[in-house]
């Protein structure tokens, strides 16, 4: 194992590879916003601060190619899996300097699944233990890893509170892991040579980091002497995705999983394609049936103003963009994702999709449908001086990485229809999604392989027969809950659910105005993990003594 000492991440927004590789549309918006800030800039005195990757000329080829393939892009890029809010570029990361944990480098194998010799290259993979609360090796005290997810592993030390919040109870070693090809565990030497092309972006898979996980555990486990100390890996989003699956792919290794805001079930056919944006909508509606209407309206009136003679120019000015908007799909796709992250990540005491609701009711009476609208985007974004539509587009590293995820096995299929949601039509069409991904990457994804390798039909026949000791925790009000598992399979692999939790909520840190209902799930989530320590302690003693 090379141990070195913490190290403080650089920025994660500025080195990306110089090819023609990524996602288009984000890198067109990227080029001519950055070209329009510039020209800005030299005509104004206030200062713009542009979070987004270096720019090089090498990108300018790539422009024609870029215009004639940008289509929507609530149609290509479903909602990220994001565990924390703002975790895409936009906020820094958390330091990862505590004196609480120390960061180790595993150095891991490049490929675990064929014995070609450049499989057995290897990379250094980040983690990071926190001792503080270990009750040691002689006790076979428990270990909990965090599986990390898409986004560097800074983010999860002091953003994700389940496990430093109850380690002290179980005198639990704290393991956090982070994903390959993200944060310090990137393969190839640099992030530029590792996202070059689909040669060596193909070894970037769930069941490669499932695979590292496995050998990272086993390894720390070995060096620490702690062959008997159970294992509960923890995970939220993707990564709750990732723990369930790595309890039923390595339940050797692992004595249990929580699985956070997990949409296990959001491939192939078997949640509905409106799941996501139905719920959104029936959380805005909750709040307010004025508020749901004013939103359903308001497509239809920034088309229509659009359509006339200087209407993006008008657009523009009453929604105060940073930039004149080059369409009205601009704004709208702007629109369309504070409405998905105000319902995502409704967590109280804010709650996002009452401030967004709260702007909308409370403008002046008579303020027409776009007025309103944006009064709501005012209330969520805390009245700036302008407003960028392509804030969520530039290309940040979790972007970048998630979107070969996604256009290689996570094809998550999120679309909707005419009138089933308070959003435009835009139904998710697989051929469409396959040219796309073949256009950015020379490779088609293969949009059944998730459930071929881990299972999802009929998920209950089949876990209730072999599968164990997996909690999938779930907020109602989260989009991602329509994928995810809500009713108990058997009596070990359970559902717990509230109806006002929002995405991965659960696992954040405890704070003394959390609400009953967030306490006592989170309450039930440690009794069922204190049952699963107690049994294995009752059959390590047996083993024992045998």
């Amino acid at each position: 194992m090379a141990h070195k000492g913490v190290q403080n991440e650089e920025s994660t927004g500025a080195s990306f590879p110089t090819v023609c590789k990524y996602p288009l549309c984000c890198l067109f918006l990227y080029v001519s916003r950055l070209l329009q800030a510039l020209k800005l800039h030299s005509h104004t005195s206030e200062k713009m601060a542009i979070k987004a990757p270096r720019f090089s000329l090498l990108w300018l080829p790539c422009l024609l190619l870029l215009i004639t393939t940008c289509v929507s892009a609530t149609l290509l890029n479903p909602p990220r899996l994001g565990v924390l809010r703002g975790t895409t570029g936009r906020r820094s990361p958390l330091s990862s300097s505590s004196k609480d944990y120390q960061t180790f480098f595993y150095n891991q194998t490049l490929d675990h699944f064929n014995y070609r010799p450049e499989s057995f290259t290897t990379f250094k993979q980040r983690y990071v233990v926190n001792f503080n609360y270990w009750g040691g090796a002689n006790s076979s005290a428990p270990i909990f890893v965090y599986l990390g997810e898409e986004s560097p592993l800074d983010y999860d030390l002091e953003g994700i509170g389940f496990l430093s919040d109850n380690a002290p109870r179980f005198n639990a070693l704290i393991v956090y892991i982070e994903h390959r090809y993200y944060g310090k565990s990137i393969p190839f030497g640099s992030r530029e040579e590792a996202l070059k092309n689909a040669s060596t972006l193909g070894y970037f898979s769930s069941a490669q980091a499932l695979a590292d996980y496995a050998e990272v555990i086993t390894n720390l486990k070995k060096n620490l002497s702690a062959e008997t100390s159970p294992v509960i890996v923890v995970g939220a989003s993707y990564g709750g995705m990732l723990a369930s699956w790595f309890r039923l792919k390595y339940p050797h290794i692992a004595l249990g999983a929580l699985a956070s805001s997990a949409p296990i079930l959001y491939f192939d056919d078997i949640t509905p394609q409106n799941g996501y944006y139905s719920i959104v909508t029936k959380d805005f509606r909750e709040v307010s049936e004025s508020c749901y209407n004013t939103i359903r309206h308001s497509w239809s009136e920034i088309d229509r103003v659009a359509s006339q003679a200087n209407g993006l120019s008008v657009l523009s000015k009453r929604f105060k963009t940073c930039f004149p908007l080059n369409t009205s799909s601009e704004l709208k796709d702007y629109l369309d994702t504070i409405y998905a992250e105000a319902a995502q990540y409704d967590h109280p005491p804010t709650y996002p999709v009452t401030v967004v609701c709260g702007g909308i009711d409370g403008a002046p009476k008579g303020t027409d449908v776009l007025g309103r609208v944006f009064a709501g985007l005012a209330a969520f974004r805390r009245n700036r001086s302008c407003y960028d539509p392509n804030e969520y587009n530039y290309p940040s590293e979790t972007t970048v990485g998630w979107r070969w995820q996604t256009c290689s096995e996570m094809v998550i299929p999120i679309g909707r229809g005419s009138n089933d949601t308070m959003f435009p039509a835009s139904p998710f069409d697989l051929n469409i999604y396959i040219e796309y991904c073949k256009k950015l990457y020379d490779v088609p994804p293969r949009p059944h392989w998730i459930t071929t390798n881990y299972g999802g039909h009929d998920i209950k026949l089949v876990l209730q027969r072999f599968a164990s000791n997996i909690i999938f925790s779930n907020g109602l009000r989260d989009p991602y809950s329509s994928g995810g598992v809500l009713e108990n399979i058997s009596d070990s692999v359970v559902a717990i659910h509230t109806a006002k939790g929002s995405h991965c909520l659960d696992i954040l840190p405890a704070s003394q105005h959390d609400p009953k209902w967030l306490v006592m799930q989170r309450k039930i989530v440690l009794e069922i993990i204190d049952g699963w320590l107690a049994k294995y302690y009752i059959d390590l003693l047996e083993s024992l003594q045998s």
